[in-house]
């Protein structure tokens, strides 16, 4: 598979990048510092931009079977419109190239997945939390209505924890105090589903 990957140098993108080499796809990332990427050079095609400009975005895009987006904001409780900005981009930009695969990395606690948050969850969510997802509410708006082949993946408290292989996915999960998952399993999940047709129009909640 052609895909291209958004927030490629990101802690999450990252393993993405490393699934897609190991498992044989031909990998295209769009990175705001190419150097970042220097070691990988010889395997995969950096395109330097931003994933915020649609001229960028589609010049990394033709030719692409699939668009894995990982774009976060790390730390920070700010959105600064990152997600909105980039939604109306990549659907923009698939527009223009044809691409209709997108795998979208959002947060557990984001729309309708916040009625099945815990009490836990919902405390930090709705403050410190709060202007980040509600940027990211908004840019799932226009990927839903979009013409995209997409899927919204929803995972709970990301960790640094090495993958392991065995968490949970579905539509909806119950929850209970705040459950964590790994950045590498959330990767997995993300090249596995650019990869099949199961979670097409489907959110999916992901955790350990």
């Amino acid at each position: 598979m052609n895909l291209l990957i958004l927030g490629a140098t990101g802690p999450t993108g990252s393993h993405v990048v490393d699934l897609a080499l190991a498992g044989g796809d031909t990998v295209t990332a769009l990175a705001r510092r190419p150097q970042a990427l220097e070691d990988l050079a010889d395997r995969v095609t950096v395109v330097a931009g931003d994933a915020t400009s649609q001229h960028d975005v589609a010049k990394a895009m033709i030719g692409q079977d699939a668009v894995i987006s990982a774009l976060g904001r790390s730390t920070s409780v700010r959105a600064d419109d990152l997600f909105t900005r980039a939604a109306a981009t990549v659907t923009g930009a698939a527009g223009e190239t044809g691409v209709s695969r997108l795998v979208w990395l959002s947060s557990f606690g984001v729309g309708d997945t916040f009625r099945s948050a815990s009490v836990a969850q919902k405390v930090i969510y709705r403050t410190l939390l709060r202007n980040i997802y509600a940027n990211k509410a908004m840019s799932e708006k226009a990927i839903r209505s979009s013409h995209l082949d997409w899927t919204l993946v929803y995972p709970t408290m990301l960790t640094k924890a090495p993958a392991k292989g065995g968490y949970l996915v579905g539509d909806r999960l119950p929850m209970k105090g705040n459950p964590t998952i790994s950045r590498a399993d959330v990767a997995d999940f993300l090249y596995k589903a650019a990869h099949s047709p199961e979670w097409i129009h489907r959110d999916a909640v992901i955790t350990s």
